[in-house]
């Protein structure tokens, strides 16, 4: 056999392996009533770098399969907003996004400073430990069938102002990281939030063209002009400074109607393929040897802003005229974290080495956590 077809034939065996694996654990995931999400992390830390079992999958095609996956994540979670709802939370939950801010994130802040870290390790840390994992969190809400409840449009509003939030920590993060003058890192800044008001203000008040462009009665059509465009922004955003994932997600705000729940429809199957490959190379990138020694800090980040994210959701509930069982289910529905955190650890390892395997830690145990506590208040 050639040595070419050789490479190919291991490759696809590889792959396969790879894939029928996560499958295997979805339907554990399932059978146990909870995310898939921690499996996913375990299986890369247990055939990872230092893992039980290494594999030698192609890093660059598991990468890049990675990176799509977050991109149909947040695009997926941007069809959930229209332009129109975006813009009423942004009015009326502007006071609950401040406090969701201060309560969850100072604790990551605080934790980096007292571990040593320079103050920009410590400021990731506190985006780790800041955002709710909206994947998670709306996966728990359909499979509890929540989405009618009275508090379901509180804590949406909270989940929708943490990435808008987003859309500002990552580009200027992303520039601080790169370096460079003063001036240019400023330049940098300023054209990314340039990038994200302009982009934001499309989706708010033209949305509805936007929509009518993209829309075709052929599902081909549609995915092919969907699925290319969230590419082309992405990759465009990555240019301009702005995470290419908060480009994704600023696209599906742009889209709505019939069109979104047909995007929906189609692109769901491709992302949920690629977001498990996700956070699978996410754990192969993590050596397990290095999770113990952060897991006492892990555990007790994810004890004080499990309390938080609780204290969050009841105070946004209850503003909103929910009694307090239904605040309180709110709040507990709220403590999953899981791709943005991942997605912040993984742009600031290279600074801080002890910020991934920290953040694996904390996702693995909150994301575990989030859906079984969840279903503890009913």
């Amino acid at each position: 056999m050639p040595e070419d077809a050789h490479h190919l034939s291991a490759l696809f065996v590889e792959l396969g392996l790879m894939i029928v694996g996560l499958a295997i654990l979805a339907r554990l995931a399932q059978r146990v009533g909870i995310s898939a999400i921690p499996f996913y992390l375990i299986a890369g830390l247990a055939f990872g770098k230092g893992g039980l079992a290494p594999l030698s999958v192609t890093e660059e095609f598991t990468r890049t399969g990675s990176e799509i996956g977050v991109l149909l994540l947040l695009f997926i979670l941007g069809l959930e907003y229209t332009g129109e709802e975006l813009g009423r939370n942004l009015k009326a939950g502007s006071l609950s996004g401040v406090i969701d801010f201060v309560l969850n994130f100072t604790p990551g802040l605080i934790a980096g400073l007292l571990l040593g870290w320079r103050l920009f390790s410590a400021t990731l840390l506190g985006g780790v430990t800041y955002i709710s994992s909206s994947g998670i969190i709306a996966k728990v809400l359909g499979e509890l069938k929540r989405l009618g409840n009275p508090e379901t449009p509180a804590m949406l509003s909270v989940l929708v102002l943490e990435d808008l939030a987003m859309a500002i920590y990552l580009p200027v993060m992303a520039v601080l990281l790169s370096g460079g003058s003063p001036l240019r890192m400023a330049t940098s800044v300023l054209i990314a939030l340039v990038t994200v008001g302009v982009v934001l203000f499309v989706a708010i008040r033209h949305g509805h063209t936007v929509s009518a462009i993209v829309a075709h009665e052929s599902d081909e059509i549609v995915l092919l002009t969907i699925f290319g465009a969230v590419l082309l922004v992405a990759g465009l955003a990555e240019r301009l400074n702005v995470s290419s994932a908060i480009g994704a997600f600023l696209v599906g705000i742009a889209i709505s109607g019939q069109i979104a729940h047909q995007a929906t429809r189609l692109l769901t199957p491709l992302r949920d393929l690629f977001a498990a490959t996700f956070f699978f190379f996410f754990g192969l990138e993590v050596d397990p040897a290095t999770l113990l020694p952060v897991l006492p800090v892990a555990l007790t980040l994810a004890l004080v802003t499990a309390g938080t994210k609780i204290l969050t959701g009841y105070w946004t509930a209850r503003r909103a005229g929910c009694d307090k069982h239904s605040a309180l289910r709110a709040g507990f529905t709220l403590i999953a974290r899981g791709e943005f955190s991942i997605v912040i650890a993984g742009l600031g390892v290279a600074v801080e080495p002890r910020l991934g395997p920290l953040s694996a830690a904390y996702v693995l145990l909150l994301a575990i956590a989030g859906p079984i506590l969840a279903r503890v208040v009913r």
